[in-house]
């Protein structure tokens, strides 16, 4: 009877998280809507990655980044601000932009179409799109930026998670290319760990096979912290 009590419980909790982090609200109407990647993320494998904190740290890398230290001065950020121009450079892309599920950064799903199959190389269609994304950040420097790789769960889980990591890597490195500072950036590839889609069909797979880019405003409480 314990262990049962103790499912229902756990399951309580899920269902409770499902509620609350699958919804975020549009910061130019104030309407909540349904966050395609979180919902996707609850039925797959877990918002475990998306809820977790910044890769490799928050506090090292706004010193590694310099964030609030050139300047000597207040940090501010406007976090709808950006979004708002995100959605305007992906508009009619597939690419989705939303609030992270706890709603403290923004998520920019690039979808399959970026990559050819088994391929590392961007193709030429989402360039301008990631160019306009790369010049948000630019306008937009402070805040964090982790880019993670996603891959369905055909082939090796030791290629996918391979493949994930070269496919970050090569986002990323687009990013630099066209002004983005390094230092601002982390990457991780995740393999076929966090579906979003059924893995059981095309359609499912397609939206599996995925590159996401997570914002991270960085406050100025962050900043007297880390210094």
């Amino acid at each position: 009877m314990k262990i049962n009590k103790m499912l229902v419980s756990t399951t309580a909790a899920l269902a409770l998280v499902g509620t609350t982090t699958a919804c975020v609200t549009d910061p130019n109407t104030g309407e909540q809507y349904a966050s395609r990647t979180a919902i996707g993320g609850i039925g797959g494998a877990g918002l475990g990655y998306l809820l977790g904190g910044l890769i490799g740290g928050k506090t090292a890398r706004i010193v590694g980044a310099g964030i609030g230290a050139a300047a000597g001065g207040y940090v501010g950020y406007r976090m709808d601000e950006q979004i708002k121009e995100l959605e305007e450079v992906t508009a009619g892309t597939g690419v989705d932009v939303s609030q992270t599920p706890e709603g403290d950064g923004i998520l920019v799903n690039f979808p399959d179409v970026t990559f050819a199959v088994d391929s590392t190389t961007i193709s030429p269609q989402m360039r301008d799109t990631l160019d306009g994304v790369a010049q948000s950040m630019i306008d937009y420097p402070q805040s964090l930026i982790d880019v993670m790789g996603h891959t369905d769960s055909t082939g090796s889980e030791q290629y996918n998670l391979n493949l994930s990591r070269r496919r970050a890597e090569s986002v990323s490195n687009y990013l630099v290319s066209r002004g983005v500072a390094r230092a601002r950036i982390e990457t991780i590839g995740y393999g076929e760990q966090y579906p979003i889609a059924d893995n059981s069909t095309e359609s499912g797979r397609s939206q599996n096979r995925r590159v996401e880019i997570r914002i991270t405003p960085i406050t100025q409480d962050d900043v007297e912290q880390a210094y």
